[in-house]
Order: C-alpha cells, then sequence, then structure tokens
C-alpha cells in the first residue's frame, strides 16, 4: 500500500535521527508513524524533495526532532485540515490516492470489518484481495447516465467480501438496503451474515457509510458522496490520532 517512496525514505531519515538523539523507541514509532501519515496527506515530499528534506534536515538540526516534529504535524493537520480540506482532496476517482490508500490503512488500523461483513475485517480483505465494492453499483449509475469519473469515486467504494459483491450485483441501493432490513429483521440472508439490526448499523458506521441508507428512499448519489467524504476524513483522523 505504499506508494509514496520520498515520504518512506523520510521515515527512514527520521527514525536514524530519533536513535541519535537517544528518545524512547516507542516515541520514536510515535512520531515516525505520524510524519509519515502527514507526508502524504499533505504531499510533502511530492514536488520538489530533495529541497523539501534539506529544509526539514536543518530545522531538526537547530529544533530537535521531537520539537520540530510536533510543531509540523500540528501546524500541517489542524482541524480544518479534516473538517474542511481533506474532504475536498477526496473527491477524486483514483484508487491509488493518497487519500484512499490512508483510509485504507486507517480501517486496517482501527480493526473494521469489511462491508456488511460479521467476522471478517478489512485488513483480512487487503491481503487476500478483497473486492473493491461500488456502494451504489456501477451499473445501476450508468443507467442513470453516470461517467466512469463519477461512478469510480473513492467515496462510492467499500472493501467487501467477493461473495457479497456479487450478490449485490447491479442492485439498486434503496433495493438491496431494503432487503438488509429484512434481514436484520427474521428474513432470508441475502447479503453476508449480520442478522442484528444494531450490528448492521455499527457496520455501516465503521465503513463511513450513512445510517439514513437504511431508511428505504431514493438515493442522492452527489449528496452521499459529500457525506461519505466528511466521514471518511474523520476516520483518517481517527488512524492518525491513534500512531
Amino acid at each position: 500500500m505504499i506508494r509514496s517512496r520520498n515520504a518512506i525514505n523520510f521515515a527512514y531519515i527520521f527514525y536514524l535521527r530519533g536513535r541519535r538523539e537517544n528518545l524512547p523507541p516507542h516515541e520514536i514509532e510515535s512520531l515516525v508513524r505520524r510524519w509519515f501519515a502527514m507526508s502524504i496527506l499533505r504531499g510533502r515530499y511530492s514536488g520538489s524533495p530533495e529541497t523539501a528534506f534539506d529544509f526539514d534536515i536543518r530545522q531538526i538540526d537547530s529544533q530537535g526532532l521531537q520539537v520540530y516534529a510536533e510543531t509540523v504535524i500540528e501546524n500541517e493537520l489542524p482541524t480544518t485540515f479534516w473538517t474542511g480540506m481533506l474532504p475536498q482532496l477526496m473527491d477524486t476517482s483514483s484508487s491509488t490516492s493518497p487519500y484512499f490508500i490512508a483510509y485504507q490503512a486507517a480501517q486496517a488500523r482501527l480493526g473494521d470489518r469489511g462491508f456488511l461483513s460479521a467476522g471478517i475485517c478489512v485488513r483480512d480483505l487487503l491481503l487476500n484481495r478483497g473486492d473493491k465494492h461500488h456502494v451504489l453499483p456501477r451499473k445501476h449509475l450508468q443507467r442513470a447516465g453516470a461517467s466512469r469519473s463519477s461512478y469510480n469515486q473513492i467515496a462510492n467504494f467499500v472493501m467487501a467480501q467477493s461473495e457479497i459483491n456479487i450478490a449485490i450485483g447491479d442492485n439498486a441501493p434503496e433495493v438491496y438496503f431494503g432487503e438488509l432490513r429484512e434481514q436484520v429483521n427474521g428474513g432470508p440472508k441475502r447479503y453476508g451474515g449480520i442478522t442484528d439490526p444494531e450490528e448492521l448499523k455499527a457496520n455501516l458506521v465503521m465503513n463511513c457509510l450513512p445510517t439514513s441508507l437504511l431508511d428505504g428512499e431514493p438515493l442522492d448519489y452527489d449528496t452521499f458522496l459529500v457525506e461519505r467524504r466528511r466521514l471518511m476524513a474523520d476516520k483518517i483522523r481517527q488512524w492518525v490520532e491513534v500512531l
């Protein structure tokens, strides 16, 4: 899942510098993790990496690793980044974007289960090539005239077991979420093994999906994308806070 070679290289520089300054190992680990996350989210080394490397190394020499790292991370990832900038940056159809990679890493680190999975975690799906499922199925959106860049928005993707993805097919969301309501209220099992209403809601929350999907009302796709980006950005924030 690591896409930015420059970011990982500087994270290793960070690690070596922490060792040289005799910082406790657990503090070095936390600093390296959070610096790496900040670097990929802000594209710190994507433009002129040599210049950025030189600047950061000079500042570390001047201020010390821990003081400089904490200051930069706080300035680069303020509250407004999570609530304003990051949701806007997530308006993309690139599944290799650093924001979607960070979101998947967040789900893996936080122990989230796959979409509609009773026991299989996102980490397992990533390791075993689980499916990227369109919450609003591709063919359903194509019939409505959506373009490729529209139906492949990262905010329309969840990690799911292949059998769940296949079972949903191209059903409209109000159809298969309606069947899910029946499933958790004693109806036939059509999608995964969740049979409890509260467990279903919890699964939607951990997959950053609004629980209003269970209301059975026709869904406005653009409104859904805006809300999901906001929820995904908050998931990434939770991840960075526990690194």
